[in-house]
Formats: structure tokens, C-alpha cells, sequence
């Protein structure tokens, strides 16, 4: 080999080794992005503010950890093709995944043929012999069309008297642009995906279509009229369900007096019965009130015939126990996770064994509860007797030890002298199976109508915050039910367009 060959040999190396050492280090930089990624991710779950974050914060950080994955593996993938070509092997063809996305969705199919199908020795035209199939998921991103709708008219020719047209159909907005289907969309997408009117409109511009958030809000607003009867017989399901869950969360409304806003409070109150195999349906309603006094529950909670309140230690449910009802007054369950939380901030904070063993104790009765779930009531009943039941009596007399042990003042004792207070609506569900061990399904219902405060930061006034309310209660309903929201609201809303029978509602 001649110098100039060898030269060019070393130069072609020399540059291999450069694209391999640069994917390298593309690598261990994704890598290094990635561990830094997981460590914040695990510091937010099991760090001393775990339980001060919800789900929806854990999960973006987890999303930020999988978006790094995700360059890792493009740099690895990289870096290998390189070293491949540089050692002169063919890469390995990428593994073929068809038949892995739903077959309902429409395929649209592409040939790509070779740029020449005649044989490089002259034999003339090749045969084909098979092919390769690889399937992708493509997006048409949100596209928007006009429902043009004729309604001919007829006559007779010979008396000139007689014209027959269908009538026209009724819509939520007479005489406007927005087709029902269009309307559940907006509405969805702001009670169910935390978009607000503002940000659709924006989407809508993108489009071409100059639409403000008013128009949009009066649109809204038009639907959630003809959709009261059916929250009415939402409200009329809760009301004879044996069991609910209650929870309350802030919601901000506009107070244009003082050019600030003030706190109201959506209450929210669940019937979920599929925990112990029920057939009823899973249902939501939110209410929307100016404080969160007892008052409040007192009034909405008013014609309720159940026995029994799911709900947290909040003074003002205490008032409900006093409540002159024909059923008697209602009994409280309360919620471990709220005494667990307790005992974690005391392990994470003083790593306080006391409140190790507390937490191992309160994992047991989970573990027997995460084997009833979804079987009878009296199947429930029968396994909690006989596994949780000699927990639960070995617990108090422990915890009452502990706290004569330490000292009176501190915040371990005011945990235990918390739970030992509350300790019959604890216990309330060794004895009725249909009861749960927490208030996880109310809690999370309560998460979304947060995301979509946070989005929209505020009601614009006590009305808005009402049908705010209603149409939460409809959307998030839907999704309990394992229903398509914007199918489901269209869906009823030409129903009741059409004149569906309030009678025939259910």
C-alpha cells in the first residue's frame, strides 16, 4: 500500500473513530441526565415532602426521566451503528411490529419500491418473492370540518299548493356554528383535559377560526342547561346509596369588589360500589360552596338516606352524626391514609421506630384489603374478622403504651392522641363489608378539579363556579364509568334535542 492509500486509510479511521467516540459521548451524557433525573424523582416520592406531592407531581418528573430514556437509547443505538460500520458489519434489522396497535384504526398503506427492479446481471426483470410489513401510529392532528345540512323542498306541479321540507333539526346554539359534537369537545376539554377556553381558542386560531373564550363559554353554557336533568338523576342515585365519600377542595372565585379573588369550595361526594362487586353505577357530584363551614354539608347532603359518611377527621363532618334523619344519624368512617400520612412525616422527618412499626401495622391491613377487593361484602367481612380484627385490637392498647412512654408535647404523641381519638370511625369498617379503609375514591376525583383550577386559576364568578361544578361532575362520571365523555355528552344532547322523555332518563 502506497503512502497516499495509507494516509486516507488513517484519515477514514481516524474520522470512524471520532463519530464513535462523539455518539460515546452522547451516551454518557443522556446517562448522566437520566440518573440525575431518577435521583430528583425518588427524592419527590420517598423524600421528606413525599407525602406533600400528589401523583400528577411524581408523575411529570417520572415523564422527564422517560423523555431521558429515551435519548439514552437513541445515542446508543447510534454509537453501536457507528462501531458497526466501522468494523464493516450490516446493522441488524429492527424488530417488526405489526399487529401490536388496535385493529378498529384505519390503515393507510404505503408501497416503497426499489429504485431499480432489474437484475444487476442482466437476466432483466426480478420476480418479487415477499415483502417486509412494519405498522406505525400516525397522528391527524385536531381537524375541524363543516357540517353542511340541505333540507330540500317539494311541491306538486299540478296545484302548486302542497310543499312539504323536513324540519329543521334543534341545537344547543339556533341559528350558530357549533355542531353538538363540537360543544362535548370544548366541554371535555376544559373540565376533563384542564384546558381552558383561552388556550381552546388558541387551538381554534390555529385553525383559522377566530373564536373568543366568551363565545365559547356561552356555548358551554347553553349545553349545561339541557344537561341538568341528568345531573338531577345523578344527584337522585346518590341520594339512596347506602355509602358515600366526601371530600372538599379550595376553588378560587373572582370578587370583582376587591379585584382579588375569594376561597369557595367544591365539595365532592362519590358512590363507588365496585369495591365490594356492587352493580350500582359509579357516580361523582361536585358542589360548589362560598365557605367550608358545617353549614354546607349540612344543606347539599340534605334528603341523603344512607347510613354511612366516608370521609376525613374535618370538624365541620362532625355535625353530620347530629343530623335528624329518618335513617338516624349518620356514621363516620374515617381514613387511614390520613393516619398513615401522619406516621410517614414522623419516620421521614425523626425516624421514629415507633412510627416504623405503626406504618408496618397499617400495611397489613392493606395487604388484606388488597386481597377482598371486589369480592362480596360478607366474603370481605368474613376475611377482615379474621385477619384484621387481631391487628386492630393489638393496635390500640400498643399505641396507648407508646404514648405514656413519651413525651406529651411532642408531635409523635399528638399523631397517636389524633388517631386513638378517631378511633371508632376507624375501626367502622370491621364491621359492614361495603365499607373501604380509606377515602382514595373521593381523593381521587378531587385531583383533576385541582389541575384545572391551576390551569384556569380562577372562577369567574359564584355561577360559573356552579355549572363549573355540574359539568365536572358529568365529565369525570364518564370516565369513572369507562365511557368516552365526548361521545356520551353528543350522544345525550341530541337525545334531548330530539325530545327524549325526562321519564325515560335513566
Amino acid at each position: 500500500m502506497d503512502a497516499n492509500a495509507l494516509s486516507r486509510e488513517n484519515a477514514h479511521l481516524k474520522a470512524r473513530l471520532a463519530e464513535v467516540e462523539a455518539a460515546l459521548a452522547e451516551v454518557q451524557e443522556a446517562n448522566r441526565r437520566l440518573e440525575d433525573i431518577l435521583r430528583s424523582s425518588q427524592r419527590a416520592q420517598f423524600g421528606k415532602s413525599s407525602e406533600k406531592l400528589s401523583p400528577d407531581q411524581i408523575n411529570l418528573a417520572l415523564e422527564d426521566a422517560e423523555f431521558a430514556q429515551g435519548v439514552l437509547e437513541a445515542a446508543q443505538e447510534k454509537a453501536e451503528a457507528a462501531l458497526q460500520r466501522a468494523r464493516g458489519e450490516t446493522p441488524p434489522k429492527p424488530a417488526r411490529n405489526r399487529g401490536h396497535l388496535p385493529p378498529h384504526l384505519p390503515r393507510i398503506e404505503r408501497v416503497i419500491e426499489p429504485a431499480s427492479t432489474l437484475c444487476p446481471c442482466g437476466c432483466g426483470e426480478m420476480a418479487r418473492i415477499g415483502e417486509d410489513i412494519s405498522e406505525r401510529l400516525d397522528v391527524i392532528p385536531a381537524q375541524f370540518q363543516v357540517l353542511v345540512t340541505r333540507r330540500p323542498k317539494y311541491a306538486c306541479r299540478r296545484c302548486s299548493q302542497a310543499v312539504v321540507q323536513a324540519h329543521a333539526p334543534e341545537h344547543v346554539v339556533p341559528g350558530g356554528l357549533p355542531t353538538e359534537r363540537l360543544i362535548a369537545w370544548i366541554m371535555v376539554s376544559k373540565f376533563g383535559d384542564h384546558l381552558p377556553f383561552y388556550r381552546q381558542a388558541g387551538i381554534f386560531e390555529r385553525q383559522g377560526l377566530h373564536l373568543d373564550r366568551g363565545t365559547l363559554g356561552n356555548w358551554v353554557g347553553r349545553a349545561c342547561f339541557h344537561l341538568m336533568p341528568v345531573v338531577d338523576h345523578m344527584r337522585a342515585h346518590l341520594r339512596g346509596a347506602d355509602r358515600i365519600f366526601v371530600d372538599e377542595t379550595r376553588a378560587p372565585v373572582l370578587d370583582p369588589g376587591r379585584k382579588a379573588t375569594k376561597s369557595g369550595f367544591f365539595w365532592a361526594v362519590v358512590s363507588d360500589d365496585r369495591g365490594h362487586g356492587g352493580a350500582g353505577p359509579p357516580i361523582v357530584l361536585f358542589h360548589y360552596a362560598p365557605g367550608r363551614g358545617k353549614q354546607h354539608p349540612l344543606k347539599f347532603l340534605a334528603g341523603y338516606r344512607g347510613r354511612f359518611l366516608q370521609c376525613d377527621a374535618y370538624q365541620s363532618y362532625n355535625a353530620m352524626t347530629g343530623m335528624e334523619r329518618d335513617n338516624g344519624p349518620w356514621q363516620l368512617v374515617y381514613c387511614w391514609t390520613h393516619v398513615r400520612r401522619r406516621f410517614v412525616k414522623r419516620f421521614e422527618n425523626e425516624g421514629s421506630p415507633i412510627a416504623e412499626e405503626m406504618l408496618r401495622q397499617i400495611a397489613l391491613l392493606y395487604q388484606i384489603e388488597k386481597v377482598v377487593r371486589g369480592k362480596l361484602p360478607a366474603d370481605r367481612l368474613a376475611a377482615r374478622r379474621e385477619h384484621a380484627t387481631p391487628i386492630i385490637a393489638a393496635l390500640k392498647p400498643w399505641l396507648e403504651v407508646q404514648l405514656s412512654r413519651i413525651p406529651q408535647k411532642s408531635q409523635l404523641a399528638e399523631d397517636i392522641r389524633y388517631t386513638l381519638a378517631h378511633w371508632p370511625g376507624l375501626i367502622r369498617f370491621l364491621e359492614n363489608g361495603t365499607l373501604e379503609l380509606d377515602t382514595n375514591p373521593v381523593e381521587n376525583q378531587i385531583r383533576p378539579i385541582a389541575l384545572t383550577r391551576k390551569n384556569a386559576l380562577f372562577a369567574g364568578n359564584e355561577v360559573g363556579a356552579e355549572n363549573w361544578a355540574m359539568l365536572a361532575s358529568l365529565v369525570a362520571t364518564c370516565k369513572m364509568s369507562g365511557v368516552n365523555p365526548v361521545d356520551y355528552i353528543s350522544t345525550t344532547l341530541h337525545a334531548i334535542l330530539e325530545g327524549h322523555p325526562k321519564a325515560r332518563i335513566e
